[in-house]
């Protein structure tokens, strides 16, 4: 895609959704370990899901499963025993979970206070803003390009909301790169740690421990994985 189209419609996705996963929210219990999720960029199902993560602040193990991609959609009927996204793991706790709704009300009931912000308590309201939001991005995110499997999973500091890591977490989608998701969405405790990392708040921001490439802007990563995984 075009870059200025790109960015002006991943943009256009973030305001159909009124900027939702652009802040933390109230926070509860932290897990010990990392959650799970299988999803991909591009269904609106999953985008709820994500939201939640950002306001939430949590991390999660992010396996993309674009259509026909190879690896990870059996993982998940196998698990699950359909192929529907998204799909939540929590090791924590031993849940395993379809349906975003669901799932969305797990989150804010274990790491939250209890209470759904009204962004993603909208019911079918929620779900078609969220599908809109989709549409705006053309099918980017949606759809499997062969590539080749990384050793080790990559790093991705994002939050939902930003148009700019949108498109990174959609390159990564495409090619069915599997990445650690931190979020650091506004208000977030982990930002400090990640400023003393990368040395400034600017995000997206890769690392990928297979090539030891550590990397801002999302027109860059792209070409980076274009390169790197793309067969």
């Amino acid at each position: 895609m075009i870059r200025p189209l790109d960015v002006a419609t991943s943009f256009s996705a973030s305001v159909v959704r009124l900027g939702a996963g652009m802040e933390v929210g109230t926070l509860g219990t932290r897990p010990v370990r990392t959650l799970e999720l299988y999803d991909f960029e591009g269904c609106p199902f999953c985008r709820k899901v994500r939201e939640a993560l950002s306001i939430l602040d949590l991390d999660a193990m992010v396996y993309p499963c674009p259509k026909n991609g190879p690896r990870f959609r059996p993982v998940v009927v196998r698990r699950g025993g359909k192929a529907m996204f998204p799909y939540l793991v929590d090791p924590n706790s031993g849940t395993e979970m379809y349906e975003s709704s669901d799932i969305v009300r797990y989150l804010f009931a274990t790491y939250g206070d209890g209470g759904v912000p009204w962004s993603l308590a909208l019911g079918p309201a929620t779900d078609a803003m969220s599908m809109l939001a989709s549409a705006a991005r053309l099918g980017a995110g949606v759809s499997y390009r062969r590539a080749r499997e990384p050793k080790v999973p990559l790093e991705l500091w994002s939050f939902e909301a930003s148009p700019f890591c949108r498109i990174a977490r959609e390159a990564l989608t495409t090619l069915e790169v599997p990445y650690l998701l931190h979020n650091v969405a506004k208000g977030s405790a982990k930002r400090e740690a990640f400023v003393r990392r990368a040395g400034k708040m600017q995000v997206p921001y890769l690392v990928d421990p297979n090539t030891s490439v550590a990397m801002y802007e999302s027109a860059d990563i792209v070409r980076y994985l274009d390169t790197t995984y793309a067969l």
